[in-house]
């Protein structure tokens, strides 16, 4: 039965941050002849590694709502840098936006029950609007708008 990771994403303040900043390493990484893959690494191993390996995605909170989700590849056992071992989430590069759904914040990363995830935004649900990029998403931080 899928399940999925929750996180917060610490440090990015709009989801075009966060694909930014995620193609800047794939790009490093390739210049220094490494494996071109994007590994979060998290302190713990989900209990729970089937069900998230099932299709599970890692829905990412950016200022107080999941806003994306990217699909969970693998799940490793890799070491920090001061070698403490630690879990590496294996992400797909591709980064789904979804619709905003408030979350309040957390330490470390939760699951999500497949029925609770909210769902992908569609192509059309943003590009119907005359508003400027980014203003939708900030109505939404704001919560006067869906």
């Amino acid at each position: 039965m899928t399940v999925h990771l929750v996180k917060l994403c610490v440090g990015v303040d709009r989801l075009q941050e966060l694909k930014d900043w995620q193609a800047k390493r794939l790009a490093s990484l390739a210049r220094a002849g490494q494996t071109a893959e994007l590994c979060h690494k998290t302190k713990q191993m989900p209990r729970r590694r089937d069900d998230v390996l099932d299709g599970g995605s890692l829905y990412w909170v950016i200022k107080g709502f999941i806003s994306a989700r990217q699909r969970i590849l693998d799940l490793k056992e890799t070491t920090r840098e001061d070698g403490r071992p630690c879990c590496g989430v294996v992400l797909d590069p591709e980064i789904v936006p979804t619709r905003l759904n408030p979350r309040r914040p957390f330490q470390g990363w939760r699951y999500l029950e497949a029925d609770e995830a909210p769902p992908d935004m569609r192509a059309g649900d943003e590009g119907d609007s005359d508003m400027p990029p980014g203003m939708r998403e900030e109505l939404r931080t704001l919560r006067l708008i869906d």
